[in-house]
């Protein structure tokens, strides 16, 4: 079935693609994050999170099939951009922790991107009756708001550690 640019459906369809090109970009940049991260921890959520973004992928393809619509479109250039600042941090002279925290950082840029895509998918999905799309639809939006919350807490335990290194080196310094 065809659907008219001027609708309603078109910019659902749009949001989708557009949120499928963009866990498709994040497939490529996250295990680059993960090699750079020195926290074990660190590393592992985003490995686990890698796992997570392929049945995210998965449940999306659902979403297409039932809409009868391919995933491909334009690139989402908002996530482009947020990755494209995200590999800046591999510019820097960061270390250790503090490459965690800098990973960190990007991260949770990343994360509520996406928790704000996947919540304006939800509501056009709500808007439009699509039931199974609202259930696979806010499946990802709970996994993507506990990733941002698994990162705020390894924040806090990274950005007190590495607050603790700094302030270590500057007292060595000055002694």
């Amino acid at each position: 079935m065809a659907t008219s640019k001027n609708s309603l459906r078109a910019i659902y369809i749009d949001e989708l693609k557009d949120i499928y090109n963009a866990e498709k970009q994040l497939m490529k940049a996250l295990p680059k994050m993960a090699k750079a991260a020195s926290s074990r921890e660190l590393r592992n959520g985003f490995t686990q999170h890698l796992e997570q973004m392929k049945s995210h992928i998965g449940r999306l393809q659902q979403v297409f099939d039932t809409l009868g619509e391919g995933p491909s479109g334009a690139k989402c250039l908002g996530m482009e951009g947020l990755i494209e600042e995200g590999a800046g941090v591999f510019d820097e002279d960061f270390k250790d922790i503090v490459m965690d925290t800098a990973l960190i950082t990007a991260a949770q840029r990343v994360e509520e991107a996406k928790i704000a895509a996947y919540g304006t998918a939800c509501t056009l999905a709500e808007q439009l009756a699509e039931p199974e799309h609202i259930s696979l639809l806010n499946q990802i939006l709970d996994e993507e708001k506990q990733t941002d919350a698994k990162l705020t807490e390894l924040s806090i335990e990274i950005n007190t550690a590495a607050v603790e290194t700094i302030c270590a080196a500057c007292l060595r310094m000055m002694a």
